[in-house]
C-alpha cells in the first residue's frame, strides 16, 4: 500500500509511521524543511492512503495565546482539499479534534456525540483551533466520494510516553519524575478531560480503515478524569504525596470534555487504561 503521512515527525505521526512501516510510506514534515502546502501545490502522485496530521499544534497556552498562528491550519487544509480533488487518493484520513465541538456543550457533565456537530448549522467551537478543524471538516465535503473515501476522526486527549511538555499529561509525568513539591496544576483542577493512549488512537484508526467505517468518529476512552484526579494518579504511582498548588489565573479551556465513544466501541475497544499509560510513561522516563 502506498501511503502519505503529513506531519509524520510529530507525536501522532511517529506512531503512524511505526504502524505502517511495512508499507511504502512518504512522510512530509516542516521539521524536515518541507511545508506540506508547497507539496500539495506541486504534487500529483496517487496514494492508496493519506493520513493528514500536519497542523500548528500545542497545548492550551498555544490555543489561547497564539490564536492566529493556530489559524494557519486553515490554509493547510485548504491546500489538502484542492490536492485531493486533483490527485484522487483512494482514502484520506483527516484528524479533526474534540475542540470542534460546541463549547456550550462542554460546561457541565455531558458526553459529546458525533451528531453534536451539524456542518449546516455550526455552533461556536473551542477558539481558532476548533474553528480551523471545523472548517477542515466542512471543506472535505467538496471531495468527490466516488474517487476518495474521506474518514474523519475527532480525538479527545491523546497521550503517550514521548509527548511534548506543552500538554498536561507529559508535564505531570515530568513533575512527578522530578518530585516537584508543590505540584503545579492549572486552574482549580476540577476541569475534566477524556484521556486515550496514542497506541489506541492509532490502532482504532487502522481498524476503522480495515473495516471501512464511515462518518466522523470520536476517539476517546469515554471516561471523565479531572486534572486533580490525574495529578493524584500520577503522584500515587510515583510514590509520593506533594502539596498541590493550583494556578487559578492559568488558561484552562472548557470545563468538561468527554466523548460518547459508542461508535468507536462498535469496531475497537481501547486496550491501555490510564493507569497503565501512567505506568508506561513513568517507566519510560526512569
Amino acid at each position: 500500500m502506498k501511503i502519505l503521512i503529513t506531519g509524520h515527525r510529530g507525536f501522532v505521526g511517529r506512531y503512524f509511521m511505526k504502524k505502517y512501516e511495512q508499507h511504502s510510506v512518504t512522510g512530509i514534515d516542516l521539521k524536515d524543511g518541507m511545508d506540506c502546502r508547497k507539496f500539495f501545490q506541486t504534487d500529483d502522485t496517487h496514494y492508496d492512503l493519506v493520513i493528514h496530521l500536519a497542523a500548528i499544534v500545542g497545548g492550551r497556552a498555544t490555543i489561547e495565546g497564539q490564536p492566529l498562528a493556530v489559524a494557519t491550519d486553515l490554509s493547510i487544509d485548504a491546500e489538502l482539499c484542492q490536492w485531493a480533488i486533483r490527485s484522487r487518493p483512494s482514502r484520506l484520513v483527516y484528524f479533526s479534534s474534540s475542540a470542534a465541538y460546541p463549547i456550550r456543550l462542554q460546561q457541565s457533565a455531558y458526553r459529546l456525540r458525533e451528531s453534536d456537530i451539524n456542518l449546516d448549522h455550526v455552533d461556536n467551537p473551542d477558539m481558532t483551533y476548533g474553528w480551523a478543524k471545523l472548517t477542515g471538516e466542512y471543506c472535505l465535503q467538496f471531495i468527490d466520494p466516488a474517487h476518495t473515501r474521506v474518514m474523519t476522526f475527532r480525538p479527545f486527549s491523546g497521550y503517550g510516553t514521548d509527548q511534548d511538555l506543552a500538554y498536561p499529561f507529559p508535564s505531570y509525568i515530568d513533575r512527578a519524575r522530578g518530585r516537584s513539591d508543590p505540584f503545579d496544576v492549572w486552574g482549580d483542577g476540577t476541569q475534566v478531560r477524556d484521556f486515550i493512549h496514542i497506541i489506541d488512537v492509532v490502532d482504532a484508526v487502522a481498524e476503522a480503515i480495515t473495516q471501512d467505517i464511515t462518518g466522523p468518529i470520536n476517539l476517546g476512552s469515554g471516561i471523565p478524569v479531572s486534572f486533580n484526579d490525574l495529578c493524584g494518579m500520577v503522584c500515587e504511582q510515583s510514590g509520593y504525596t506533594p502539596e498541590i498548588r493550583h494556578h487559578l489565573d492559568a488558561p484552562v479551556g472548557v470545563r468538561y470534555r468527554c466523548s460518547d465513544n459508542t461508535k468507536m466501541l462498535s469496531f475497537y475497544r481501547p486496550r491501555i487504561s490510564l493507569e497503565e499509560g501512567i505506568r508506561r510513561a513513568l517507566d519510560n522516563n526512569r
